[in-house]
């Protein structure tokens, strides 16, 4: 029957995606790095995005300005290598491998992500639209937002989740070379509090800052197709 026949199908997908899943992260873990992102992409792509392990700075090291340490070339060679076996062993199928550092839009996954990038303008997508909530401020069919991640108290019925805001204000940001007035009234800021638990998607907001915009990874990459290793 054909209802069985999708019903089986999507059900191999999501074994397959599990097992994958599964391998990368065992084998990422396994080099001493943390599995941030897998995707699949057309013509066999497979692309894997790793990053060091974080730990909070103490305070020493942020008065020394010690620089957080970030992915190499290097990194990624080793981690394609030693996937590029497992994948291989596990009989996995794909044409082409990619292992890189995470970018600028780094996905946010869990609360130690959002503990580190504290600070940083997110991107940040409900699974549901804000409805009553919006309370006439935003759109009641609104889900994207931008703004500055804040941490906040602890939310209210969500037992030991960490509770977490971001503050923005949509007003139009003066153009490059614009003159502001001193006595221009200061914007009004808004806040949306969420739980990470009511986010389908949030990453750092991929904005370029040519006046130097303090890196929170370096970029690392390596590429192999057919067993020929390209680093970037």
């Amino acid at each position: 029957m054909a209802g069985g026949w999708h019903e089986s199908s999507y059900s191999k997908g999501a074994f397959e995606h599990v097992a994958l899943q599964q391998i990368v992260e065992q084998t990422v873990a396994g080099l001493g790095y943390d599995l941030v992102e897998i995707e699949r992409s057309a013509g066999g792509l497979l692309r894997v995005t790793i990053d060091l392990p974080w730990t909070a700075p103490t305070s020493e090291a942020v008065a020394a300005g010690v620089p957080e340490p970030f992915v190499t070339v290097e990194d990624c060679e080793k981690v394609t290598r030693q996937l590029q076996f497992a994948l291989e062993v596990d009989g996995v199928d794909y044409k082409r491998l990619e292992v890189s550092s995470p970018g600028i839009d780094r996905p946010l996954r869990n609360e130690q992500d959002f503990e580190r990038f504290v600070g940083e303008v997110i991107d940040i997508t409900l699974k549901a639209p804000m409805g009553a909530a919006a309370a006439g401020q935003v759109s009641a069919n609104r889900k994207k937002f931008r703004g500055t991640l804040e941490r906040v108290a602890k939310v209210e019925g969500a037992a030991g989740a960490q509770g977490w805001q971001i503050v923005w204000s949509d007003a139009p940001e003066p153009k490059p070379g614009q003159k502001v007035s001193k006595k221009r009234a200061p914007a009004t800021l808004q806040a949306l509090g969420f739980v990470l638990d009511e986010l389908r998607d949030a990453r750092l907001a991929p904005i370029v800052d040519f006046k130097g915009r303090k890196a929170k990874t370096q970029p690392g990459f390596s590429d192999i197709d057919d067993g020929t290793q390209v680093p970037d």
